[in-house]
C-alpha cells in the first residue's frame, strides 16, 4: 500500500513537471533572435540587398583605391556570414578598387527559406547573379574564400574552366581553411548528426541556443585567439536572423555534396592555370595538420601556400587578421 501510494505521488509529480515544462519549452522555442550589436547593425545598414529568384540576398560593396581595376569577391564559411571579413575589410580597400562580399542564401542577413534544397551549385549561381547585378560580369575577379566558401569557389572555378558564357572570369583564387578534400575533413559531432537529416535534425535545430553554439564553435579557434563573448553573440545573431538555426541541417548537405562531386571540384583546382594560393591556420581540427597540407601540396603542386603561426586555427582571418592580410597581399602582388 505504501509502495503504491509512493508510485502515485511520483506519477503526479512527473505530470506536474510535464505541465510546467510544456509552456517553458514553447516559450524557449519562440525566443526572439538577439538584438544586433552596434557594430553588426552598422554592417547591415551599410550593406544592400538584391533579389535572386524572389529571394533577398545581402551583400557589401565598398569602393576602395581610385583608378585601380582590381576587384575582390569574398566568400564566407559555415555557419557564419560575410561579417567574418570585417577585420580585414579596410585593408582590402587600400589595395582593391571594389571589395565585395555576400551572405550566401541561408546565412547572415540573406533569406533562409524552408523547406529548401540548399546546394553549392545554387550558391555559385547567386555569386554570378550578384556580379551581373553590379555590372561586373565581364570583369576579371579575384576570389578570396574560407571554409564553405572554398567549395563555392571550386564550383565557380569549374564553370570558368568550362568557358561557358555568363560565367565569371577568374583572375586568381585564394582559399583558406576549407575542407576541399572530403577524406581529410573532420566535421564536428553536431555537424555529423545534422548532415544525415535523420529524425533528430529538426529537434536539434530547434533546441540549439547560444550556449550550445558557443560551446561547439569555440574549440575550432586557437587557444589564444578565441572570440570574445560579444563576438560569439554577433555570430549567433547572424545565425538566428530569419530563424537561420532551423535551416542548418539543410545547409550541411554540402558535406554530402562535396563527397559526391569530389572529382568535379578537386579536378577544377588541379587543372586550371590561374594563380592559386592557400592561407592555412595549422591548428585547425577540421582540416588537420599535416594530413590536409600534405594532400593539398601533392594534389596542387603549382599552388603556393602561406602557413600562419602554429596557434592559428580554423578562422585565420579573425584570429590573425594582420598575418592573413599580409599573406594575401603577398600572393596578390606576386603576379
Amino acid at each position: 500500500m505504501v509502495r503504491r501510494d509512493r508510485l502515485r505521488r511520483m506519477r503526479e509529480w512527473w505530470v506536474q513537471v510535464g505541465l510546467l515544462a510544456v509552456p517553458l519549452l514553447a516559450a524557449y522555442l519562440h525566443i526572439p533572435p538577439p538584438q544586433l550589436s552596434p557594430a553588426l547593425h552598422s554592417w547591415k545598414t551599410n550593406g544592400k540587398f538584391f533579389t535572386y529568384k524572389g529571394l533577398r540576398i545581402f551583400y557589401q560593396d565598398s569602393v576602395g583605391v581610385v583608378g585601380s581595376p582590381e576587384i575582390v569577391v569574398l566568400l564566407h564559411g559555415f555557419p557564419t556570414s560575410s561579417y567574418d571579413w570585417y577585420k580585414i575589410w579596410e585593408g582590402l580597400t587600400l589595395r582593391f578598387h571594389r571589395v565585395i562580399a555576400l551572405d550566401f542564401l541561408g546565412f547572415g542577413f540573406s533569406d533562409k527559406p524552408r523547406p529548401h534544397h540548399y546546394s553549392i551549385f545554387e550558391q555559385a549561381s547567386i555569386v554570378e547573379a550578384l556580379l551581373r547585378h553590379l555590372g561586373l560580369q565581364n570583369r576579371r575577379i579575384n576570389l578570396l574564400s574560407h571554409d564553405y566558401g572554398d567549395i563555392v569557389a571550386q564550383e565557380l572555378l569549374y564553370r570558368y574552366k568550362q568557358n561557358r558564357s555568363g560565367r565569371l572570369t577568374i583572375k586568381s583564387l585564394c582559399l583558406s581553411n576549407g575542407g576541399i578534400f572530403p577524406e581529410t575533413h573532420r566535421p564536428l559531432l553536431l555537424q555529423k548528426l545534422l548532415k544525415d537529416g535523420g529524425i533528430l535534425s529538426p529537434i536539434l535545430t530547434r533546441l540549439m541556443n547560444f550556449f550550445v553554439f558557443s560551446r561547439g564553435l569555440t574549440p575550432v579557434f586557437g587557444p589564444y585567439t578565441r572570440p570574445s563573448e560579444s563576438e560569439l553573440w554577433d555570430m549567433w545573431a547572424g545565425i538566428r536572423n530569419n530563424d537561420g538555426n532551423l535551416v542548418i541541417d539543410s545547409l550541411l548537405q554540402y558535406i554530402n555534396q562535396r563527397k559526391k562531386f569530389r572529382r568535379r571540384w578537386v579536378g577544377a583546382l588541379a587543372s586550371v592555370t590561374i594563380p592559386i594560393h592557400f592561407i592555412y591556420g595549422p591548428l585547425d581540427p577540421i582540416n588537420p595538420y599535416p594530413e590536409f597540407l600534405e594532400l593539398y601540396r601533392k594534389t596542387l603542386p603549382r599552388s603556393t601556400v602561406s602557413i600562419l603561426d602554429d596557434h592559428i586555427s580554423h578562422y585565420p582571418q579573425l584570429e590573425d587578421p594582420m598575418g592573413f592580410l599580409n599573406a594575401y597581399m603577398g600572393f596578390i602582388n606576386s603576379f
